[in-house]
């Protein structure tokens, strides 16, 4: 195939010319705030209630950007006869986010879902040393998580409650087998 001379920049400049005379869609960004998709990994938020001090999201973080102290607490027995419980007590949550790189491998290694993603994307600061997040402010960050997706209603009922569901129609029946019977 033949092409004569010019013709690539022909070509470049049409789609120049097609493009200046389209209506921009530049979004002002102070002015205009995004639209964020549902899983936009903006900053860590704490849910402090259900950290129970496992240290887990701190040994798994490739950057070591987690910083938690904690101390025992000694709880008296309830019974007499039992012996008294020591736990763990949080006094220091706080993430470096000058060195954490958002892979978010704390979140998923943390069993008992105290840390989610929220949205918050914010959060610059004129000194490197308070992007040093403290657990108070982890905390204030929560309420911006987004409610997680509603269950799919076409997907398959988990193992787990398909066998309770089908333990408790067993129990039932048996019951309602007791209760003809005794009343014969």
């Amino acid at each position: 195939m033949m092409s004569f001379p010019g013709s690539g920049l022909a070509k470049g400049l049409a789609v120049t010319l097609r493009t200046m005379t389209k209506k921009t869609v530049t979004a002002q960004y102070p002015d205009v705030q995004p639209e964020l998709p549902p899983r936009t990994r903006g900053v860590i938020a704490l849910l402090e209630e259900n950290c129970t001090v496992c240290m887990l999201c701190a040994r798994e973080c490739p950057d070591w950007c987690i910083y938690i102290d904690s101390h025992k607490e000694t709880l008296p027995a309830a019974d007499p006869n039992a012996r008294a419980r020591t736990r763990n007590v949080l006094d220091r949550f706080a993430i470096d986010f000058s060195l954490c790189m958002y892979c978010g491998i704390c979140i998923e290694v943390c069993p008992f879902d105290a840390l989610f993603w929220s949205p918050e994307f914010e959060y610059a600061e004129t000194d490197i040393l308070e992007l040093t997040h403290e657990r108070d402010k982890l905390r204030e960050w929560m309420w911006t998580v987004p409610a997680p997706p509603a269950l799919d209603p076409a997907a398959e009922e988990p193992k787990e409650i398909a066998a309770a569901r089908k333990a408790a129609e067993k129990l039932a029946a048996a019951a309602a087998a007791a209760e003809a019977g005794g009343s014969e």
